[in-house]
């Protein structure tokens, strides 16, 4: 696979590799082994079950990570834009299957770098080898807030309440009470793990009641303090 359509400043840009010169990422990309793969629109990178050896860097489009069980229930659990990571926890693992399925949910490319070569430095002890190790933490510390975020996202019986507090969060992350968010109403319902039927019913219902204005996945939130009581609320 063709690496040289990956640019060094495309690659800077990125939290995996920031911090690290364009002359020192090319000799990098070369010692890593990197390797580069298109991907459409559905197509599975990588399925539950599956052992891996490499993480995936999102260098364009973006891939959806789901977890769907015996019965066929889909949960989405991230979506990862372009310069964002996965699979590196699995990658670190040796032989630790995933739990989860990879999609591109766009047209995407992504760059594959093997977990081994970047935790294991060469004899030469390279500065820009362990800026990559502390970058891979970081982007590890980071995921695990997301996920502890969308643990109290659900944590509610209510799709009001759950509602409420990703609604929440996303005006805290945005500093605007007018957002928009990357899901669409099906990946939201599966992101907050309820029905996509029941999510619409009560959007109309917040809508009604003053609550929110909604337009697809743009969203703005009443001024007020629309929060009293919306936890015990339906």
């Amino acid at each position: 696979m063709d690496t040289k359509y990956v640019t060094a400043e495309c690659l800077n840009n990125t939290r995996l590799f920031q911090n690290i010169s364009a002359g020192d990422l090319d000799e990098m990309i070369q010692c890593l082994g990197a390797q580069q793969k298109k991907y459409c629109k559905g197509e599975m990178i990588y399925h539950a079950g599956q052992t891996v050896d490499a993480l995936g860097l999102v260098t364009s489009g973006a891939v959806q990570i789901e977890h769907i069980d015996y019965w066929g229930n889909k949960s989405v659990l991230d979506r990862l834009p372009a310069g964002m990571v996965f699979a590196e926890t699995y990658a670190c693992l040796d032989g630790e299957p995933l739990m989860v399925d990879v999609v591109a949910v766009e047209e995407t490319q992504v760059l594959f770098l093997n977990a081994a070569k970047i935790m294991h430095t060469c004899s030469r002890n390279c500065p820009h080898h362990n800026q990559l190790i502390q970058n891979l933490l970081n982007i590890s510390a980071h995921k695990n807030l997301n996920l502890s975020r969308r643990i109290f996202h659900t944590s509610s019986k209510t799709i009001r309440g759950r509602l409420m507090s990703y609604l929440s969060f996303q005006v805290e992350k945005n500093s605007s009470t007018e957002f928009t968010i990357p899901f669409d109403r099906q990946q939201l319902a599966d992101y907050l793990g309820v029905d996509r039927s029941a999510l619409s019913n009560e959007l109309s219902k917040m809508q009604q009641d003053g609550l929110i204005e909604v337009k697809r996945n743009y969203f703005a939130v009443s001024k007020e303090n629309i929060f009293t009581d919306a936890y015990t609320k339906n």
